[in-house]
């Protein structure tokens, strides 16, 4: 039996508008006093995470599931885990109105070159479009794929959208395409709800 196993059962809660800000939300509960949530445990977790946000085929996805073994599993997830971490790092600061650390977009950086290392020009149509070397059995193909999704949005005039959750345990990040862009929650039937019921009660307490 392959060591890296069939994709998880694992369903995430996408409410990012974006897939980098999904995959920095994939650490649940990332400010709670009482300790995150990890949602990345497995390598089937990370395929099964870029499935679900449309980065990858299924088939794709199985793939590398049966075929990548255990070491190399681990090591994606680890790295997988560091380029989040870098997201994290990069996001929050532009939420919190600083610029991010100059050794934060070196470590954006070298993940996005490295992704682009497998890419290539191709002529579609009437245009050049980036298209990948021939890379679905890699097993770092789900990062690299990550990383070029980080590297849209982080170069586009959409990153002043980026919001946090107004929940300070939370602070799920998303894009804010509202009309009035005055969105506070990740979503209203997880944290705007749960916010509204506490206020509740600490207001009947009084």
């Amino acid at each position: 039996m392959p060591s890296a196993g069939l994709l998880s059962n694992r369903k995430f809660q996408l409410v990012g508008g974006h897939s980098a800000l999904d995959f920095v939300n994939c650490l649940d509960w990332r400010f709670r006093k009482s300790g995150a949530e990890e949602l990345l445990t497995t390598y089937s977790d990370l395929l099964s995470f870029t499935v679900q946000a449309g980065l990858l085929k299924k088939p794709e996805a199985l793939g590398l599931a049966r075929t990548v073994g255990k070491r190399s599993a681990c090591r994606v997830l680890m790295a997988g885990k560091a380029l989040r971490e870098v997201l994290a790092n990069f996001f929050y600061s532009v939420v919190d109105g600083g610029p991010p650390a100059s050794g934060c977009m070196e470590a954006l950086e070298e993940h996005i070159e490295k992704a682009r290392k497998h890419q290539r020009l191709t002529w579609r149509g009437a245009r050049l479009e980036w298209s990948w070397a021939q890379v679905w059995q890699e097993a770092e193909f789900p990062i690299w794929v990550l990383a070029l999704q980080a590297a849209e949005l982080t170069t586009s005039a959409s990153l002043i959208k980026v919001r946090a959750c107004d929940n300070a345990e939370c602070r799920w990040l998303f894009l804010d395409t509202s009309k009035n862009q005055r969105r506070r929650w990740c979503d209203m039937n997880l944290c705007g709800n749960r916010m509204k019921s506490r206020r509740f009660k600490a207001k009947r307490k009084d």
